[in-house]
């Protein structure tokens, strides 16, 4: 008997509804709703996407803006339910979209620290045995007193990566994290994300970095316009990527 996968996605398509018109306040909003004024334009961001990632495995995510790939992280993740289909993941999962997109501006590094930590489900007993090798990995000593607001966005990214890979889950999602940060950061961050690699963590990975692809995971797939148009070998989807990049330019 085949060991359950670690991902599966079975069928799902995503409808978004596009407001026509501009609408001003709240009253104005609910008043257009209940005399059936409220128009939209239906947009399917996802249609029919199939594909399993077998423990262990490491998916890269490609296309262009627009094609779908957030969309399609967000429904693994449960932050988004597909209007058809199903999603089935195996284990405890980690998703690594919009970091620090959680933070209370008003709030110091430091507490940001623990409430970020508790969105994600760690206990404070846990957060605090972690404390000092999240702010060492995010290199953000100087400035753990200081409110959030007062951050550049690859600070809040720094900070909420340093807390997000402090534990290592059974499925890790990633959005664009590898491009957090200036170089020597990127580097090291990309090392703390293959030493999870090393440990069996399956992997869903969004990049339009192609060498990046190729050299992390041993699949991929290639959504276009909501649909996955290419499916298998990392090195043969990557090609076809890079195919309609050239023929865009």
């Amino acid at each position: 008997m085949s060991e359950k996968p670690a991902v599966k996605v079975d069928n799902v398509s995503v409808l978004f509804n596009l407001n026509k018109e501009k609408i001003d306040n709240l009253k104005e909003y609910f008043i257009k709703l209940v005399t059936h004024k409220l128009h939209y334009t239906e947009f399917w961001a996802l249609t029919d996407v199939s594909f399993e990632i077998a423990k262990g495995e490491r998916l890269g995510v490609l296309g262009f803006n627009g094609a779908g790939k957030s969309t399609l992280l967000k429904v693994v993740a449960g932050v988004l339910k597909p209007a058809k289909g199903t999603v089935t993941v195996d284990g405890v999962i980690a998703p690594m979209i919009e970091l620090g997109a959680g933070f209370d501006m008003n709030y110091s590094g430091k507490e940001n620290v623990f409430l970020y930590g508790a969105t994600m489900g760690y206990s404070r007993k846990f957060i605090e045995q972690k404390y000092d090798e999240i702010v060492a990995f995010s290199e953000l000593q100087d400035f753990m007193d200081v409110p959030v607001k007062n951050y550049s966005s690859g600070m809040r990214a720094r900070l909420g990566f340093s807390i997000a890979t402090a534990v290592c889950p059974e499925v890790l999602i990633l959005d664009e994290v590898l491009s957090v940060g200036d170089a020597k950061f990127k580097k090291k961050s990309e090392a703390k994300i293959v030493s999870m690699f090393e440990k069996g963590v399956t992997v869903m990975f969004v990049s339009h970095n192609t060498d990046q692809v190729r050299r992390l995971c041993t699949k991929a797939i290639l959504l276009d316009k909501g649909r996955v148009i290419a499916n298998g070998d990392v090195n043969a989807v990557c090609d076809i990527y890079d195919e309609r990049v050239n023929q865009k330019k």
